[in-house]
């Protein structure tokens, strides 16, 4: 495990209830040129651990190092998540040689409100959330991710919210900061790649999320794959009770080679 920051260096911390010490656990492949940061869901209330290690190790089995992402959830609010996020990418980054990677392979996965994490930080620009930096070494390293796959994730605070998500990242009147992190307001011709994958059914987080955000990145024309199946419930990781959805790992799989990352 890696810490992100020296625990007196954190930005924003509540030294009386700092909830965790943001920090990546690492999923070295030998022979990896591509890194991914795995963000787990849980509403940004807690962290799914079906949705980090065993992901990571599936990631491994692509070809790919991998690091699950310890990051604040409530009651810490934005932009704590998001400061973790992109200091997880540029860590990442600045020790690329150390890891064995590529520095310019480098992308971001997240599940529910941790697909929400990864997006928000897929369309970040390089200066939001800056005056929380610390300025070290680490912060002087772009925190632009290459690449992200987003799963069942929450995108937009709009009609098809999950509203829980946002009122734990935003509180619940912040409507402005909600509209802000609507992550299909945020893509960009910068944006990089990704891949995203539903359930038409899921009765949490509406298929309505990713289908808005693959909207926006077709507009400028930017590489995604958006896979859509029949039948499955919110929340299903790497899906093993459903055989039909677990295909999205062999369909990522390629679409990370495709796209010379695995």
């Amino acid at each position: 495990m890696y810490y992100l920051w020296n625990e007196n260096e954190i930005p924003l911390i509540n030294k009386e209830n700092p909830v965790c010490l943001p920090s990546i656990t690492p999923y070295i492949k030998e022979g990896a040129k591509a890194a991914v940061i795995v963000c787990p869901g849980g509403g940004y209330h807690i962290k799914a651990q079906h949705e980090g290690n065993p992901i990571a190790e599936y990631l491994n089995g692509c070809g790919l190092t991998a690091f699950v992402l310890d990051y604040r959830v409530a009651p810490y609010q934005y932009p704590c998540e998001l400061i973790d996020a992109k200091r997880a990418v540029r860590y990442v980054r600045y020790n690329a040689e150390k890891f064995g990677i590529d520095k310019d392979k480098i992308g971001i996965c997240g599940f529910s409100a941790g697909g929400h994490l990864a997006g928000m930080t897929l369309t970040s620009p390089e200066n939001e959330a800056s005056e929380y930096n610390v300025n070290d070494e680490i912060d002087k390293v772009s925190s632009k991710v290459n690449f992200a796959i987003l799963c069942y994730p929450v995108i937009t605070s709009g009609e098809y919210a999950h509203k829980g998500s946002f009122n734990a990242l935003c509180g619940e009147d912040n409507e402005e900061l909600k509209k802000k992190l609507s992550l299909e307001t945020r893509v960009t011709a910068d944006t990089a790649p990704a891949f995203l994958w539903h359930t038409a059914n899921d009765n949490a987080v509406p298929v309505q999320n990713s289908i808005l955000f693959a909207n926006e990145m077709a507009k400028y024309n930017i590489p995604f794959e958006l896979h859509i199946f029949r039948d499955g419930r919110h929340g299903l990781g790497l899906a093993p009770e459903n055989p039909d959805v677990a295909e999205w790992t062999s369909l990522c799989k390629t679409f990370l080679k495709n796209m010379g990352w695995a």
